[in-house]
């Protein structure tokens, strides 16, 4: 048992060389493989300490969206002082070459995930058997519970993954309240009783004050009937977030093109009536005022991205990529239904409800707000999967108030200008739901906004 542990296992049992520079060079051809290696390995799994340099320097570079080819690779590493000798270039140069773009990178991506976990477990054994020979007479309980430990964490859990116990549970509950009793203090010392949000503004105040703005890792449904607002809904989030807050968003449109939705912002940012703007029917004054509402939209966080063939996988591809290159803070859907959803085993309300799951481990795992719209059947029950419901943390509905209802309701004659649609709290997992908060939808400016009350 002298003999080193390690020099006892054959080497392809350790190492896979041929796996970490199929990843190496898919990265250097394929944004998808970018996008997978990013988020699925660390350098530290690679065995090479050069193939772990190449990894970080790729990385790196796909972080501030330049895509990381063999020039650019060269590029970066020179700037910094590293990977320079003749032969570090021509390695580098045969791992470009010879490995082109693979189709399986998963597979690869894997194969040095594996590798790198059984290295892992050499150490464990070799700790493990040195910790015995130091200390012969340890108490064998202890050791085994130790060691039962340290097997569980390259078993069973990820590197992200973390386990609360009963004193870490208390101290997190404990600073949390006290986080919110300080809070609260401050709000009433200096806010003046105004309650700041803990997450991104909704653009509504009304609907603020309930959730306190949409919170990172919730998932967010928007259900309204066709032509009832939804893509609407869906830049008033933006605006708020992007325009007015100055934080990234990304909108994923399945519907309309890209000249729909740049004019629809015309009206949005200007206020003037939309199918004037689509018929050109502007004067001097009001063609100064959209250039002025869209030079906002150029400094703004709004990334748009039209995308009719949307899948799920493709949804998590597309939010990894941007949350590295441009930290998104929130990524909205539009819209669910319109989403490729074909496997024949499946009933279509199960195919919403995978969709609506891997959105939601997607807001979780990325830490950003995720926000799906989705259709309303005319009952205003959800059109395919009523337990996408079950999902979601907050579930807001969008629809016109009844004629009748307008013309009977007298509190809605106590705002100032008499609201013409309702915003449903169907659902609030951390807070009030069951709230109907009265709104403005100007249609022809593609306009919403609180209804104000009247002050007594």
């Amino acid at each position: 048992m002298n003999v080193s542990l390690q020099s006892t296992l054959p080497e392809n049992l350790l190492i896979d060389s041929e796996s970490e520079r199929r990843v190496l060079s898919s990265m250097m051809h394929s944004e998808e493989a970018c996008v997978e290696a990013y988020h699925a390995l660390q350098s530290a799994d690679f065995y090479s300490p050069k193939n772990a340099s190449i990894f970080d320097l790729l990385c790196s570079l796909f972080e501030r969206d330049i895509r990381p080819t063999y020039v650019e690779l060269l590029k970066e590493a020179h700037s910094l002082g590293m990977l320079n000798s003749p032969r570090d270039v021509e390695e580098i140069k045969y791992i470009a070459e010879h490995y082109i773009d693979d189709e399986n990178i998963k597979y690869w991506i894997k194969r040095v995930k594996d590798k790198s976990r059984i290295r892992r477990f050499v150490d464990f054994l070799r700790f493990n058997y040195q910790s015995l020979k130091e200390q012969p007479e340890q108490d064998v309980e202890q050791l085994l519970m130790k060691a039962e430990d340290h097997l569980t964490n390259l078993t069973a859990l990820e590197i992200d993954d973390n386990i609360d116990t009963p004193e870490d549970m208390a101290k997190l509950g404990y600073d949390e309240v006290e986080r919110r009793f300080l809070r609260y203090q401050e709000i009433q010392r200096e806010h003046k009783g105004i309650i700041p949000l803990d997450g991104l503004p909704t653009g509504f105040d009304n609907l603020d004050h309930i959730t306190l703005g949409y919170k990172a890792g919730d998932l967010i449904i928007l259900g309204a009937q066709t032509g009832h607002g939804k893509t609407a809904f869906a830049l008033h989030t933006a605006k708020a977030i992007a325009v007015n807050y100055g934080k990234n968003i990304l909108y994923l449109n399945t519907e309309m093109s890209r000249e729909q939705i740049a004019l629809r912002w015309a009206s949005i940012l200007s206020g003037i009536k939309h199918d004037r703007i689509r018929m050109g029917d502007i004067s001097q004054s009001e063609l100064s005022m959209v250039l002025n509402g869209y030079a906002k939209l150029r400094s703004s966080g709004f990334y748009s991205y039209p995308c009719p063939n949307l899948t799920p996988e493709k949804t998590v591809s597309v939010a990894r990529k941007f949350r590295a290159q441009k930290s998104i803070d929130m990524m909205i859907i539009d819209y669910v239904g319109r989403m490729e959803k074909h496997d024949p085993r499946l009933q279509e309300w199960q195919i919403l409800e995978q969709i609506i799951k891997t959105q939601k481990i997607l807001a979780q795992n990325l830490r950003i707000a995720v926000m799906v719209l989705v259709q309303l059947n005319p009952d205003g029950s959800l059109q395919g999967a009523k337990r996408m419901k079950n999902e979601c943390d907050l579930m807001l509905k969008l629809g016109p108030i009844p004629r009748e209802e307008l013309e009977e309701n007298e509190l809605l004659n106590k705002y100032a200008q008499k609201p013409n649609y309702y915003l449903d709290i169907e659902k609030n997992r951390d807070g009030r739901s069951g709230v109907r908060i009265p709104i403005i939808f100007d249609l022809e400016k593609q306009i919403m906004k609180d209804a104000e009350r009247v002050a007594n």
